[in-house]
């Protein structure tokens, strides 16, 4: 029934549903995605999700609300809440890969490098972990540069810059504005979470 639609699902199932539904356009970054008549939402409360869509359709103000008393904050995307060790699982090349791109994250990142050190070419590679992560190993080695800033921000009490410095980015600039696009969230708030 998906088929030819835009669908989301829990991020930790992105690789499976990818394996089972290849003509769905997956999108597991997203909460919820709404797509011709079908309405799908990821992570375990996805109904919850799905409820206040369908009362937002109707009311915003009364699905605000709603949302208020239930204490449901507005989460767009799945993004601050993946674990990318648990994508990388799905397929032992990714999985390879993986554990080298967390040797350099301070380096630049280079395709020919990671497939040469994978004993495989670019190409596939890149179709590896695409087929699997639904993104290119790139995007990927970025996920894995956030998530580790994010540990550092939060175990730490490093400097903006020396964390950029330590994930591959030239000025904590660079870093803040990645983070507040990837995660919705600033430095100061991902430092809060854990206080």
């Amino acid at each position: 029934m998906l088929n030819g639609h835009e669908a989301t699902t829990a991020w930790w199932l992105g690789p499976l549903f990818r394996q089972r539904y290849p003509n769905v356009h997956l999108d597991e970054q997203r909460m919820l995605v709404s797509s011709g008549n079908f309405v799908t939402a990821g992570a375990a409360m996805g109904h919850l999700e799905v409820a206040l869509w369908l009362v937002r359709s109707a009311s915003p103000a009364l699905a605000d609300m709603t949302a208020r008393y239930l204490l449901v904050d507005v989460r767009p995307s799945q993004a601050p809440y993946m674990i990318p060790v648990h994508l990388a699982q799905a397929d032992p090349l990714v999985q390879r890969f993986e554990r080298w791109a967390r040797e350099r994250l301070h380096e630049r990142f280079s395709l020919e490098a990671a497939a040469e050190a994978m004993h495989t070419s670019k190409r596939t590679l890149q179709r590896r972990i695409e087929s699997v992560l639904g993104k290119s190993p790139l995007s990927y080695y970025q996920d894995l540069r956030v998530e580790h800033a994010v540990h550092l921000l939060r175990t730490s009490a490093q400097s903006v810059e020396v964390i950029a410095s330590q994930v591959g980015y030239s000025d904590g600039v660079t870093l803040r504005t990645l983070l507040r696009k990837r995660l919705g969230r600033g430095v100061k708030e991902l430092r809060r979470l854990d206080t």
